[in-house]
């Protein structure tokens, strides 16, 4: 199953905030978003509307453009792995021969 786009900006946020070496609390003081909301945001189980996101991403000094683009980035990776997935399951060999029985109605008393 392909992931959520909120999981994936929350991914993106997440990884944003650690490479700079700030706390949740850091963050969430300089967005003036509370910390168990902006964890819920990172953690993926909140959408964020555009608002939160720009705060979140001004307080991380981060351009929403890249956050948007990078999440796009990681779906388009994971889309085609599972579109790969899928041919690999669903593979049919055309060799294969199947017979279908003929359908024989019944009458019920």
């Amino acid at each position: 199953m392909t992931a959520l786009l909120r999981e994936v900006i929350g991914d993106v946020l997440r990884r944003a905030r650690i490479e700079q070496g700030r706390t949740l609390r850091e963050v969430s003081d300089s967005a003036r978003v509370s910390l168990g909301y902006l964890s819920e945001v990172e953690r993926g189980r909140k959408e964020a509307s555009s608002e939160l996101l720009g705060a979140i991403c001004g307080a991380l000094d981060v351009p929403l453009s890249r956050v948007l683009s990078e999440a796009g980035d990681e779906l388009a990776i994971e889309e085609s792995r599972a579109a790969v997935s899928d041919v690999a399951t669903t593979h049919i060999d055309v060799s294969t021969k199947v017979v279908i029985p003929q359908v024989v109605s019944m009458a019920v008393a």
